[in-house]
């Protein structure tokens, strides 16, 4: 008896987790950005202290850019974008590939994160083309 008066009577679903326009791929951009140049003052600091807070740092926002990506091509992206464009899986697998410990997270390299900055351009200009149609 119990049970039955706890089921729910209606069961609903939505396509995303917040109502529409509160994806934006500017997330992982700016945390990408913030990786960049984490890995240019880690070049320009000997001071050992500086160069641990960095990493952890930098170790941080990388994992914050795979997180906003992986919502953005789990959440966002629908069927018929990838249909459209198919390369969108791929961008998206090389961009958190560039933030995880291959790139960004296993480098002070502040070329990754170049690379990386590069890839989520691609994905936010393919972003704003669907927010058009």
């Amino acid at each position: 008896m119990l049970r039955r008066l706890l089921q729910p009577r209606l069961t609903v679903s939505a396509h995303c987790d917040l109502p529409c326009g509160v994806y934006d791929p500017a997330q992982a951009r700016i945390e990408a950005e913030s990786v960049k140049a984490i890995c240019e003052k880690y070049a320009g600091n000997e001071d050992p202290v500086f160069r641990t807070r960095a990493l952890i740092i930098k170790e941080q926002r990388a994992e914050l850019v795979k997180h906003h990506l992986w919502v953005l091509w789990t959440d966002y992206f629908k069927p018929p974008h990838f249909e459209k464009y198919p390369q969108l899986h791929q961008l998206f697998n090389e961009a958190t590939k560039l933030a995880g410990a291959a790139g960004a997270k296993g480098t002070v390299d502040a070329g990754e994160a170049e690379k990386l900055l590069q890839k989520i351009a691609e994905i936010d200009k393919i972003f704003w083309e669907t927010k058009q149609a």
